[in-house]
């Protein structure tokens, strides 16, 4: 029998061209669920052994090493006092396996039988690997495959002799249709492994990096690192921008990119269905980068927040709709390419806004300060948009304003500061009224507590109550932010519960 299993051994991984240790483990296997089946053990943990270099195996028992608290199945566990009372002086462990060598079955037809069929199951599992693994190390980013059939969930690709890829229904774009023996080019997205072990190749048409490859292969400069593509954004079949850059002063990224009459960015659309494609110049400069993100909406006026990562942006009235795009699309890629909050208005509507804001001001600098409109408007044309900004700015610069004296320039300071100060009383005071185990929850910070106290939220219950949107409204916080912190209040109520 030894001999004939070395012999087996050899022929398989020969024919199947697999490592020997393949084979073996895989002939390990069939012997041990073939003995479980044969000696009517199938609650038994066995296992065989093949000696590689003489062929002979054991058929071992094994018992796993528990806690008299965790013993549950005698089949398949000992307890160290069970072990100690059947072997004295035996040093063993929790966790540990406990094994006896056991008579080894003779095997029938039924039993070769079945261990035949999982030997060339293992074998055909091994030759899937290698396959995989020979594929992995020569791959190219950009995959070509002929389509072997359109399944509900994907299509399935062959993209090398015995290796078949998926392109998920999410991962194709929309309304392209492929027929068996087409040939399709897709990105090489990543393996996933399911239940089992299985690996399969993903691929993916509607990814942001898929464009980003096909321009790296039409645009040679790319490849040679004279131009570089910053950044894209892709509403896959329908639009696409991408900002482009070169440190090179001779070179036009967007000239070099589209090509001799659209000839390079055309190539690019015809493989992803038509899809349009901007191409857009990238830039340091915030403002300048969202003027061509833009494009081809002509913007008239920028206005960046730095606090909130969001920009105004304020154009003609002919140019809104071109702004925005259908459905919002424009402006949704500009965002997504630039990483920043877009706010598209009309200079009509910016105007109503800066109306609205500095009637504001107005009133806080006359309510505040106790000066009258007209102080109160020099203030806001000279550009003070709060408080602190008159309390601590350099006298110097209220004396610029005409109809301000040293001395009204001098009070208006000392004023502004007593304001700042009561208010700051005032908060402190809020503060000492809000409970300990609200003031030591995580993520929330002094300028949360602040804002809390404003509302009156003093206890940890009352922020518990709160909706996520209650609390944005409070704060100004992100929608993430505004989840973990409402998660930390109510964790003790779930706590509770389990505790019932």
């Amino acid at each position: 029998m030894s001999r004939e299993i070395l012999a087996l051994v050899e022929a398989l991984a020969s024919e199947k061209n697999v490592n020997e240790d393949v084979v073996f483990e895989a002939l390990e296997t069939a012997l041990g669920i073939a003995a479980k089946k044969k000696a009517d053990r199938e609650q038994m943990d066995l296992e065989v052994r093949i000696n590689r270099e003489t062929g002979e195996y054991t058929t071992v028992r094994k018992w796993l090493i528990v806690e008299d608290l965790d013993y549950t199945y005698p089949e398949l566990e000992k307890t160290i006092e069970q072990i100690q009372e059947e072997i004295p002086g035996i040093e063993i462990n929790v966790g540990d396996y406990y094994e006896e060598d056991i008579p080894n079955e003779a095997f029938g037809r039924q039993a070769a039988q079945t261990a035949k069929q999982i030997i060339l199951q293992k074998i055909r599992d091994a030759e899937r690997e290698q396959i995989l693994n020979n594929f992995l190390a020569v791959r190219e980013d950009i995959v070509i495959g002929t389509v072997k059939r359109v399944e509900r969930h994907g299509i399935i690709v062959e993209i090398a002799p015995k290796l078949d890829a998926l392109i998920p229904r999410e991962e194709m774009l929309p309304r392209e249709n492929y027929r068996g023996g087409d040939k399709i080019r897709a990105l090489f997205w990543k393996v996933e492994e399911f239940n089992g072990g299985r690996k399969q190749v993903m691929l993916s048409r509607s990814s942001p990096e898929f464009l980003r490859k096909l321009f790296e292969q039409e645009v040679p400069e790319i490849k040679d690192g004279l131009l570089e593509i910053r950044e894209v954004a892709r509403d896959a079949g329908q639009r696409a921008k991408i900002a482009v850059h070169t440190n090179d002063q001779r070179i036009d990224p967007q000239g070099t990119c589209i090509g001799v009459r659209g000839s390079r960015v055309n190539a690019v659309s015809n493989e992803i269905g038509g899809e349009r494609i901007d191409v857009v110049l990238w830039s340091d400069d915030t403002a300048q980068f969202v003027i061509n993100a833009l494009s081809p909406a002509q913007v008239s006026r920028i206005v960046i927040d730095d606090e909130t990562n969001s920009v105004d942006v304020i154009v003609a009235e002919d140019q809104l709709a071109l702004a925005i795009g259908r459905g919002g699309q424009n402006v949704r890629l500009a965002a997504e390419l630039t990483g920043l909050q877009l706010n598209i208005m009309t200079l009509q509507e910016a105007a109503e806004r800066n109306a609205e804001e500095e009637a504001a001001l107005r009133d806080l600098f006359m309510s505040q300060l106790n000066v009258d409109e007209e102080t109160a408007n020099a203030l806001v044309a000279a550009e003070f948009t709060s408080i602190e900004e008159v309390a601590f700015v350099p006298v110097e610069d209220l004396l610029e304003i005409e109809i301000l004296t040293p001395e009204t320039a001098e009070t208006l300071r000392i004023t502004a500061r007593e304001v700042i100060l009561q208010t700051e009383l005032e908060v402190a005071e809020k503060l000492n009224n809000i409970d300990e185990d609200l003031k030591s929850l995580d993520n929330v910070d002094e300028d949360m507590l602040r804002d809390l106290a404003d509302a009156n939220i003093t206890n940890r219950d009352a922020l518990a109550e709160l909706s996520i949107d209650e609390l944005i409204e409070i704060t100004g916080v992100s929608k993430d932010e505004a989840e973990r912190v409402i998660l930390a209040a109510r964790a003790h109520w779930f706590a509770e519960d389990n505790a019932e």
